[in-house]
């Protein structure tokens, strides 16, 4: 699954940006999308998730200053980040989250390529 990730740049602080990513159709409809950011080499932490019923899910940190919606016509996700901050700075990586198959036996999910974002202060 090819999921297309754009929008990372540099901003100073109390800049915006907004985070994009593009998912194949028939993931889209039916996965929790969500956006991750790269904390240590073997962990990414949520920043925030929305639903296929769009309820959405942030994290603290972002609660306030983000806003994740999706266009189910261009099965595309956003990321609005407002009054950036030098510790948003970090790569973002597009994940579409559908949950543990029966049919598999596995976890099902994918993530796009990450997308830099720095904030300077």
């Amino acid at each position: 699954v090819q999921l297309q990730a754009s929008g990372g740049g540099l901003v100073e602080a109390g800049g915006s940006l907004r985070l994009s990513c593009r998912a194949p159709e028939n993931i889209f409809r039916v996965r929790i999308m969500g956006w991750y950011r790269q904390i240590s080499e073997n962990e990414r932490e949520m920043v925030a998730t929305i639903g296929t019923n769009d309820i959405v899910d942030y994290a603290d940190f972002v609660k306030g200053r983000f806003t994740i919606s999706r266009d189910e016509a261009k099965h595309t996700v956003y990321l609005a980040m407002n009054n950036l901050q030098p510790e948003d700075t970090g790569v973002y990586y597009c994940n579409a989250d559908g949950g543990f198959s029966s049919r598999t036996d596995s976890y099902v999910e994918d993530w796009g390529p990450g997308t830099l974002v720095t904030v300077s202060s």
